[in-house]
């Protein structure tokens, strides 16, 4: 066990206290896989009150004072900072009664380890390494479920998922983060557990589901939620995209797979090329649009006009639903509205400088990183090295020759207007605009003289 040395220290503090103490729960699994352990959780029979004496104030060298933060202190959890490093402190504890299908009614301290586990989801989770130096408390025997790779309820499922409608979110998780397969016993009980997860926060939902997005596969989590029906659940709209198959499109090439297990696949690339979330929630979502959108003409040809339109729709109901961020709303909706580009070697460059504008600079490379996941997902193949290149060449071609984008690059501002005897309000801001549109079609136009003298003509214009 690789475990770090300033728990190890704070763990000798508790022993000079006559404490039991333990590490538990996703740093024993870590490091019993051979990992890095990440969260550094401890068990203790220490009460929440003597915690926080034990730590809060310390002395901690040129590091200063350790800290206690009581996160969790009514149900016995207090997290300590010490020595720069974080723990979350529990004490052992049995629990009864989950009324509101996420929180114990009733907590008992004064228990022993092996019946604090016996309260814990899954048993991978429920085994306890003593500190300093062993051994290890495992009754549910997690760790032969590690080295099998199996994710299993402590004891029995459905209770478990009783207890914390969560559960069968973390379950579904852990099989795509740590590329773990469920017990069918477990995997069973999941439906029966939906009505309960349904009454789950949204903010809780999301961050399973953010850590199923960030994970190598996400669609081994996603396919089980399908299979659950957890999918139907909350993203109903995802899961409508089964079954819809995909004819061959004028200018997109050929689709294998319907549109639900194309969207798996892509956003399966888009994970293992290590594109951000928000580029990982646009791919899974950027034809979620194409159900309402289906129509079939006369020859007999589906088709999807027009469906990131209601792509973006969606897009933003669902990521509103789990209360995101507006700005990683924005940016989501923005890649997926703009993912059916379709750039021809005939543009001009002011078409170029347009797509730019209408996309933003600092928005390109995410929506490549969408275009070749979404090519991938057509048929499960590697897309051609070559995709991307001309359009990018003629971006960076056409940006070097000049980067007149919006109003603030122009050579002139307004009050080089009010200057020129131009008196400011709305004739103004169109004066600038058609100003902006002349720069986009001849760079050449974009200096102080040249757009003075567009400006004098077009606002002689508007007088007359």
């Amino acid at each position: 066990m690789n475990i770090h040395p300033t728990v190890q220290e704070a763990a000798t503090l508790f022993i000079q206290a006559g404490k039991q103490v333990f590490l538990v729960g996703g740093a024993v699994r870590d490091l019993l896989q051979g990992r890095a352990a990440k969260d550094w959780d401890i068990a203790t029979d220490a009460r929440p009150e003597e915690v926080v004496a034990l730590f809060h104030g310390r002395k901690t060298g040129s590091s200063g004072r350790s800290f206690v933060v009581p996160t969790g202190i009514k149900h016995g959890t207090v997290t300590v900072h010490y020595k720069g490093l974080s723990m979350e402190v529990t004490t052992f504890r049995s629990e009864s009664g989950y009324s509101d299908g996420r929180h114990p009614d009733k907590v008992e301290f004064g228990v022993s380890i092996e019946t604090d586990l016996s309260r814990r989801d899954f048993t991978m989770n429920a085994a306890a390494y003593q500190l300093p130096g062993g051994p290890l408390v495992d009754p549910f025997g997690g760790r032969n479920d590690i080295k099998s790779r199996l994710i299993r309820c402590v004891g029995n499922a459905a209770e478990r998922f009783a207890e914390d409608g969560l559960r069968p979110l973390r379950a579904l998780r852990f099989a795509s983060q740590l590329d773990f397969t469920i017990d069918e016993q477990t995997l069973a009980a999941i439906p029966g557990a939906i009505p309960l997860t349904a009454k789950v926060a949204a903010e809780r939902m999301r961050e399973e589901i953010d850590k199923m997005i960030a994970s190598s596969k996400p669609s081994t989590a996603l396919l089980l939620m399908e299979k659950t029906g957890l999918l139907n659940l909350l993203i109903p709209e995802l899961a409508e995209c089964r079954g819809v198959k995909q004819d061959r499109l004028k200018g997109t090439g050929f689709h294998r797979f319907d549109v639900l297990d194309h969207s798996l696949l892509a956003c399966d690339f888009a994970a293992r090329s290590g594109a951000p979330q928000e580029v990982r929630l646009a791919v899974l979502f950027h034809d979620i649009g194409k159900p309402p959108a289906a129509h079939i003409d006369d020859g007999g040809l589906r088709t999807f006009h027009r469906h990131e339109k209601f792509s973006v729709e969606r897009t933003r109901e669902i990521l509103l639903r789990f209360r995101y961020s507006n700005a990683v709303i924005e940016k989501v909706c923005h890649l997926v509205g703009e993912h059916m580009f379709h750039y021809e070697d005939s543009w001009s460059n002011a078409a170029v400088r347009r797509f730019v504008i209408r996309v933003g600079e600092e928005n390109l490379p995410d929506l490549y990183a969408l275009r070749r996941a979404d090519t991938y997902g057509q048929a499960a193949a590697e897309p051609s090295p070559q995709l991307l290149v001309p359009l990018i060449n003629r971006v960076e071609e056409t940006l070097a020759e000049s980067r007149a984008l919006s109003l603030k690059d122009l050579a002139i501002s307004g009050k080089d207007l009010i200057t020129a005897g131009i008196p400011p309000g709305k004739q103004m801001g169109i004066i600038l605009n058609e100003l902006l549109e002349a720069a986009l079609e001849d760079p050449a136009l974009n200096s102080r003289e040249k757009l003075l003298e567009i400006a004098e003509k077009i606002n002689k214009r508007y007088e007359n």
